[in-house]
């Protein structure tokens, strides 16, 4: 059984790809007391309320909450996609103040053009940072193969399944190598064999080629699997309830989840949800 979460925040270990000689290994991402209002005809609507969290280069980080509690939301404003009310954000020590350009994003739907192949579907990242396509396609090719789309690089998403779609998406978001992916629900519409088999690639292919990835899910089980570190956060306005390190080894297969230490962590998440009146049973 693993160990019962703090009340307000369990300290971080995090495995970073990075030296402790790096200087912003520790603080790859810095989030200081970040608050998002939202507002409109109607009033305004508080998303985040002071949101403060450190994530180190190379980390597996999930934020885990109920809906509207500003997930999301935080996500956005790391990339750079929406300005915070108030607050600051740093990526590698520079405060962010609009979209980034060393970020790969994965939303929940894979939103791929339907007159280009899976291969072309990747590549537009390449074309729009206008790198050279010469140098970035073997790349691409190599990354639908290692999601199990080999032979798939000339189908269009109308042949292919929404697993596959997923797949292409998550292949545009790393093919220009970025330092950070943000992800956005990316198997929330996946049915569940399915999303288990995306989970197993991501961590595959994390394993392979560390990026500091910053996730955010609805699945307990999900961020456990994945996660080095997942973020509870509270009902909106959104905090950060506590951290829970999760310290299971890697690789993380199916014997893993059906061990006692998985099971304690979900069950132990789950109790801090029914504290909170998030789950009621």
């Amino acid at each position: 059984m693993s160990p019962k979460p703090e009340p307000d925040h369990v300290s971080a270990r995090g495995p970073t790809s990075s030296g402790p000689g790096c200087p912003d290994a520790a603080n790859f991402i810095d989030i200081r007391n970040v608050r998002k209002v939202y507002s409109s005809r109607g009033g305004s609507v508080e998303a985040l309320a002071g949101v403060s969290l450190q994530v180190r280069r190379g980390e597996f980080v999930s934020l885990l909450g109920p809906s509207g509690c500003g997930k999301s939301t935080l996500l956005m404003i790391i990339g750079g996609l929406i300005p915070a009310t108030a607050g600051e954000v740093r990526v590698a020590g520079t405060p962010i103040r609009d979209a980034q350009t060393d970020v790969g994003i994965v939303f929940q739907d894979p939103v791929l053009l339907d007159w280009r192949s899976s291969l072309d579907n990747v590549m537009i990242q390449i074309e729009a940072r206008r790198l050279d396509r010469n140098v970035y396609l073997p790349r691409a090719r190599e990354l639908l193969a290692s999601v199990g789309l080999g032979g798939f690089e000339d189908k269009h998403p109308f042949e292919l399944s929404g697993g596959m779609r997923q797949r292409v998406s998550i292949c545009r978001a790393l093919v220009h190598r970025p330092r950070l992916l943000l992800m956005d629900e990316p198997f929330g519409a996946l049915d569940a064999l399915t999303r288990d088999q995306m989970n197993f690639d991501l961590q595959r292919i994390w394993l392979q080629d560390p990026v500091t990835v910053l996730l955010v899910t609805h699945s307990i089980s999900e961020a456990v699997f994945l996660s080095d570190r997942i973020v509870v956060m509270s009902p909106r306005p959104g905090l950060v309830d506590t951290i829970v390190e999760i310290d299971l080894p890697r690789p993380r297969g199916l014997n893993m989840q059906e061990s006692p230490a998985f099971s304690g962590y979900v069950h132990d998440i789950k109790h801090r949800f029914a504290l909170r009146g998030v789950i009621r049973g």
